[in-house]
Formats: C-alpha cells, sequence, structure tokens
C-alpha cells in the first residue's frame, strides 16, 4: 500500500498534519497488519505543516518512515505515488481521484487499486475501496457555452461589441508551485513574463508554472488608461515581484524602472501594510497642528498661576 501522505494529512482539513497522517497510517496498519505500507509525501509538506511538528518531520525523513520525491519531480507528489504504486502494483490510500494521470495510469479504475479513508466521530478511521472520480465533460462544455454567451450578444447588438470585450481570468494558483515561487522569490526579485490575458485594470502574467497580476498603477509610470493600449498578448517583460496574497494564492507584479508603493504587501499581512500607509498620510497631514499646541504651552503655564494669585 502507497499512502498518498499529503491527501491524508489534509482530509477535512485547510492545511496538513503530520500527527493526522500518523493516527491515519497507524489505523491502517491495525487494521491490515499484514500489509506493507510506503508513506509519500510531496516537497512543500515540511513546511506547510505546524512549526512544532517540523523535528518530528525530519526524524521521520531521515528514517526513512516518510518518503518525498526529488527536487523538480515532474507531477510533483502526485506522480511521484503514482510511479510506486505503478512500480510494484500497490494499491493507493488517498481520496484524491488523479484526473490528469487518468489517460497514463488506466489501472486506477481497477477494482481494489484506490481506497479511500476518513476520520468519523466516535468511531475513529474508516478505509473503504473506492474509483477515481472521472472528468465530466459535461462540466467543459457548460464553460464553454458561458464564454460563448459574449460573442453572441456582440454579433446582435454593436454596441455590445464596445461593452462586452472578451476578459480571461485566470485559475487559482496551485498551491505546490506557489509555494515554491514564494520560497524561490522574494519581494524585489527581477524576472521575466509573458503576458497570457487582459483583465479589468491590468493584465496577467505567466511566470512558469504560476500566474501573476500586474496593475496598471505598476505598469508604467504614469499609469496607462489601458492595459490593451500599453501591452500586446505574448509579449515578454521584465518584470519585479511586488507583493503576495496567500488567501488567494496571487503574486502582484511591477514593471522593472516602475517604483514599488513605499510599504510593499507583506506575503502575511497586506491589510496592515494598507494601515500603516493610511496613518503616514494622517500624521503627515497632522504636522501642522504641532507648532500651534506647542505654542499655546507658555501661555497656560504663564497666565493662569499669575491670575491665581491675584484672586
Amino acid at each position: 500500500m502507497v499512502v498518498d501522505g499529503s491527501n491524508i494529512a489534509t482530509e477535512g482539513r485547510g492545511d496538513p498534519s503530520l500527527r493526522q497522517l500518523n493516527e491515519a497510517v497507524l489505523a491502517f496498519m491495525k487494521e491490515f497488519p499484514s500489509t506493507k505500507v510506503t508513506v509519500v509525501v510531496d516537497a512543500t509538506f515540511g513546511h506547510r505543516i505546524d512549526r512544532r511538528e517540523r523535528n518530528e518531520f525530519d526524524e521521520a525523513i531521515n528514517n526513512n518512515e516518510l518518503v518525498a520525491p526529488p527536487a523538480g519531480a515532474v507531477g510533483r507528489g502526485d506522480g511521484f505515488v503514482l510511479t510506486i504504486a505503478d512500480k510494484v502494483k500497490a494499491s493507493i490510500l488517498s481520496n484524491d481521484s488523479y484526473q490528469e494521470f487518468h489517460d497514463q495510469y488506466k489501472w486506477l479504475f481497477d477494482e481494489g487499486r484506490l481506497i479511500g479513508g476518513k476520520p468519523v466521530p466516535n468511531v475513529g478511521w474508516v478505509f473503504i475501496r473506492r474509483l477515481p472520480v472521472r472528468k465530466q465533460a459535461g462540466r467543459e462544455s457548460a464553460a464553454s457555452l458561458r464564454r460563448a454567451k459574449p460573442r453572441n450578444l456582440a454579433a446582435k447588438s454593436p454596441v455590445a461589441k464596445v461593452v462586452a470585450p472578451k476578459s480571461v481570468h485566470p485559475k487559482l494558483n496551485e498551491l505546490n508551485p506557489f509555494l515554491n515561487f514564494v520560497e524561490k522569490n522574494a519581494i524585489g526579485t527581477k524576472l521575466k513574463g509573458v503576458v497570457e490575458s487582459y483583465a479589468s485594470h491590468g493584465v496577467y502574467v505567466k511566470i512558469g508554472e504560476v500566474s501573476g497580476y500586474l496593475p496598471l498603477r505598476l505598469m508604467a509610470k504614469p499609469a496607462p488608461r489601458s492595459a490593451r493600449e500599453h501591452v500586446k498578448l505574448g509579449a515578454t517583460l521584465s518584470l519585479v515581484v511586488a507583493g503576495f496574497t496567500p488567501s488567494r494564492r496571487s503574486v502582484e507584479l511591477s514593471v522593472a524602472g516602475v517604483d514599488l508603493p513605499s510599504e510593499p504587501k507583506s506575503a502575511v499581512k497586506t491589510q496592515v501594510s494598507r494601515n500603516a500607509q493610511s496613518k503616514s498620510q494622517a500624521a503627515k497631514t497632522g504636522q501642522p497642528k504641532r507648532p500651534r499646541r506647542r505654542a499655546q504651552l507658555p501661555k497656560t503655564s504663564a497666565k493662569r498661576p499669575t491670575s491665581n494669585k491675584k484672586r
């Protein structure tokens, strides 16, 4: 049995838990004591777990209790799990369907090759045979119909041609490529990117496996009125990393040579930097009031005591 550790450790959670993974593996080994188990995690697993679990994780890696794919492996953790299972004809413990690998590994649909597992309250871990979910052609056709609607409206109405230009919104960046990009590219890093689509207030740029957003305000100085008039699709731009928004896995970019904001977005607290900027502006507008306060202090300290004595 090959355990997709990253998947099982994240079941029902936002971030992976090494403790949850250990509980699942121990429960499986107790239920199937004669089964040989190999646990595989992706390359970013150690960076995403709780800091208190990292020492235990390092020990598990050193003792070969956990296996991680080599750097730069195609398909990252999923591809490594499937390669191992294919080589030794093993089953896989995972709740993933591996849809991008269905054409390559037909045996995923064989009975007993894929086992799912979930923690059930007051029961513990429950394991059951499952089949991967196939890609649904209906979803693709529905998406194509939605994309076709603006074109139909434009054909019927000349006004629609002007007010409804085609705008493509990118998918959310995959977690592993986003984490790898953040790890290798700090804010201020210079890189190259290819313009892939327009947005209402900027363009989306492809950098390797990651899509970044280049807003108009960071595209040129002064900012252009329209991205379509300033850059062309497929153009290669010299860019600088301006900030990150982890909750959306987004990367904000700036054209090289355009001054970045005085307080760029932080990888963790973007809203804090905005608050800091507003406070600094408020402080600047409040500077003229300081001389007035200093001028009033001598008057109150000099007049009030003398007036009290006379009274």
